[in-house]
């Protein structure tokens, strides 16, 4: 009787994940078939017009660079030289003390001649208390600003820098990211292309710039990361927003602007309160708001998407902190989801309630859980001598041969795209990471999202964890 009922539970589970399994299967096709539309759409569109002329008109829109930076001492003097070696008129560079306990301020003040200088805060505006605000005495460093407060977090530093901004859009980025010059000149064409809707987040693909070579603050040579857990995320980057976030942005329904690199248009993002303080997926939550915003005072809008290269950073090449990482990656994904659970199969939002919000939901979230659990009923059901291997394996390989296929357009879309790993090596290298990614890393992946659901649901505190970093000057 035992056996009956576990075979019956059996092939419930079984036709579960072959459900699960093809939805998956048609769902990632099409938004393989997405990508690659929105890619050639994108260079068509862009393969004209002088950006020049927007980046030397005084008239340009203002853009203020919000830059939290904490402990940083150690390469923040050259992330914020790069930072003001932009190719822009009307930007500035705030770049926001969140209660360093290094020597962070006093190394900016000492570098680039800063004082003290008076400037009104709303007293309203919630963040940590602002103990100070410095400019240069020197002309060539005018467009820097830097805010000493208390330290609150990264999205209270962002909110401070978004309430002291004056500009019409804000730039939220990782200090110890690396822009390409003509960065803001992307954004701002993003900004100001579309006619007929607002656009009120600009966000694009962050590259990994482990191992290259960068001198002051340039990216001088593009390198494969020798580092073997940077290299598969450097697969997993370039399959998740050359393909993924690609896809999403053709029909306007992403729902995440990495915190790395995100441009907002302030009145909007300050109408929906700005970072929430209580998540750490800030990231996420911000945009989750302010499409509801949106949609709920019915004002045509869109989310553009820049697949071209204008962002580098620094992964973890550890894997103690790639777990970290990755643990409050799943607990910022829960968060969100459970705070704007009313937008699921919700027709009132379009797009977003009735496919972006459903896919995080059963996708970003449900699919690790799927799979810890999964492969223990496997182990259970092979013990009990009632796993029917036949199907077992049909279904393995098929997931598999899927999987390693799926990277490899990614990493061949990407070569015949933007083609920023030029050497053939480097290619067949990202290929045999490829093939070998769900047996190494990915399982990796599924622990971390399984450590992170588990904190989050026995309600375990957990703040953001330490990311200890190199930094961008030492990635040569």
């Amino acid at each position: 009787m035992d056996s009956e009922v576990f075979k019956i539970i059996l092939d419930y589970i079984n036709v579960v994940f072959f459900m699960f399994t093809t939805v998956l299967f048609m769902l990632f096709s099409f938004m393989g078939y997405l990508s690659t539309r929105n890619s050639i759409h994108y260079r068509n569109k862009n393969s004209f017009g002088d950006m020049s002329k927007i980046m030397a008109s005084p008239l340009s829109p203002g853009i203020t660079i919000i830059a939290p930076a904490f402990n940083e001492g150690m390469n923040i003097v050259e992330n914020v030289r790069a930072l003001l070696s932009l190719k822009y008129v009307n930007y500035e560079v705030m770049v926001v003390n969140d209660g360093s306990t290094d020597n962070t301020l006093e190394k900016l003040i000492k570098a680039y001649e800063l004082e003290l200088v008076e400037q009104e805060i709303d007293p309203a505006w919630r963040s940590k208390p602002v103990r100070g605000i410095y400019k240069s005495t020197r002309r060539s460093f005018s467009k820097l600003t830097v805010v000493d407060k208390v330290n609150g977090g990264k999205s209270d530093a962002l909110n401070a820098g978004m309430a002291l901004s004056t500009n019409k859009y804000v730039g939220c980025i990782d200090v110890d990211c690396l822009l390409l010059p003509d960065a803001l000149l992307h954004v701002v064409k993003s900004f100001y292309q579309r006619s007929s809707k607002r656009v009120i987040a600009v966000g694009g693909v962050i590259r990994v710039a482990n191992s290259c070579q960068i001198s002051g603050g340039q990216l001088e040579k593009i390198r494969l990361p020798k580092n073997w857990l940077a290299r598969f995320q450097l697969l997993e980057y370039t399959r998740s927003f050359i393909l993924g976030r690609m896809a999403w942005g053709r029909i306007d329904s992403l729902l995440i602007i990495s915190g790395a690199f995100g441009f907002f248009d302030r009145e909007v993002a300050l109408a929906v309160g700005g970072y929430d303080t209580y998540t750490v997926g800030e990231d996420m939550e911000i945009i989750f708001k302010m499409r509801r915003y949106m949609h709920e005072h019915r004002v045509p809008y869109t989310i553009e998407y820049i697949p071209d290269s204008l962002c580098w950073t620094e992964v973890p090449e550890d894997l103690t902190t790639f777990v970290n990482q990755r643990d409050r990656w799943a607990r910022g994904n829960l968060e969100t989801l459970f705070k704007h659970k009313d937008m699921l199969f919700n027709s009132k939002f379009g797009r977003l309630g009735l496919l972006s919000y459903p896919y995080w939901f059963f996708y970003e979230w449900m699919s690790p859980l799927l799979e810890f659990f999964g492969f223990f009923s496997v182990l259970l059901f092979a013990y009990l001598g009632i796993l029917n291997w036949e199907f077992f394996l049909a279904v393995t390989v098929t997931v598999y041969t899927f999987a390693v296929m799926f990277s490899f357009y990614a990493i061949l879309w990407d070569v015949y795209s933007y083609n920023e790993y030029k050497r053939t090596k480097d290619i067949f290298i990202l290929m045999g990471c490829a093939i070998i990614e769900p047996f190494v890393f990915h399982p990796i992946v599924v622990w971390a999202a399984i450590k992170g659901n588990y904190k989050k649901f026995l309600r375990i505190k957990s703040g953001w964890g330490k990311q200890t970093r190199k930094g961008l000057a030492r990635a040569t």
